[in-house]
């Protein structure tokens, strides 16, 4: 894997937005077609693909990438991505009633 340069941004210690968002985005999915998946993310900066098995595979790895950067410590991208869980979990309802005729 190539190696990406990082300037560790002077972010406080509070929740992950990334992990908050990919939380909700991730539940969300789940809820929708299960967690059991086949699909593929493709990133344009490094040019390469990653093909994940389950949406929770893909979630664990944007945990793992913004530890790995520097840009947080564990504790509040798990804490973030349980949050946006969270809120995934309760947008069910609205997408139920948005896709009634």
């Amino acid at each position: 894997m190539p190696q990406i340069p990082t300037n560790t941004p002077p972010y406080p210690e509070f929740l992950s937005g990334a992990n908050s968002l990919t939380g909700a985005m991730t539940r969300t999915l789940e809820r929708y077609f299960g967690n059991k998946m086949t699909f593929s993310v493709t990133s344009t900066f490094v040019n390469q693909m990653k093909t994940y098995q389950r949406f929770s595979d893909m979630a664990d790895d944007v945990v793992n990438v913004r530890v790995y950067q520097g840009i947080h410590f564990r504790t509040a991208d798990v804490v973030a991505r349980r949050h946006g869980a969270h809120r995934g979990h309760s947008l069910q309802p609205l997408l139920a009633a948005a896709s009634q005729p």
